[in-house]
């Protein structure tokens, strides 16, 4: 059996992947691992963050994802679980697989959000970007069907 220690969850608060954080401290609970809840704010960099309209991210919409991800940590540790939080700028699909290498996650688990046809050719996927190039596991949740049937709430409602 695959050792899993620590676990990559990205989010963008969206309810799919809320709902996945959910499913990924569920998995997580059998082997004691670790989870790392990565938000990325896409369009710069750590050292120039900018949003995608290209006007720099202000002091207070950087201290609201922070607000986001310390109340989603609280919520999982008070559940049992060993969790931190990470921010980063730049494009989606990179931070996450850097992310993945430098903790050295064991599993990269993430929703899909379920975008087919033109959207996805036109806006790509964020999900198979990271399944093809990550050098860990990818379990890839598609919660498109559960949020619109008024599935269960996540960590984060």
């Amino acid at each position: 059996m695959m050792d899993i220690e620590r676990i990559l969850v990205p989010i963008d608060f969206s309810e799919p992947s809320l709902a996945v954080l959910d499913d990924a401290v569920e998995f997580s609970r059998p082997y004691e691992a670790r989870l790392t809840i990565l938000y990325v704010v896409e369009g710069g960099s750590s050292a120039s963050p900018l949003l995608v309209d290209g006007t720099a991210l202000g002091e207070r919409e950087k201290t609201a994802a922070e607000k986001k991800l310390a109340r989603l940590a609280e919520q999982i540790a008070k559940r049992g679980i060993e969790c931190i939080t990470l921010l980063r700028f730049g494009v989606a699909h990179a931070e996450i697989l850097a992310t993945a290498k430098r903790i050295k996650a064991n599993l990269i688990i993430m929703s899909t959000h379920g975008r087919t046809g033109l959207a996805h050719v036109l806006i790509g996927s964020v999900a198979e970007r990271v399944v093809r190039e990550a050098t860990c596991p990818v379990m890839t949740i598609r919660t498109a069907e559960r949020s619109r049937s008024g599935g269960r709430s996540g960590p984060g409602r």
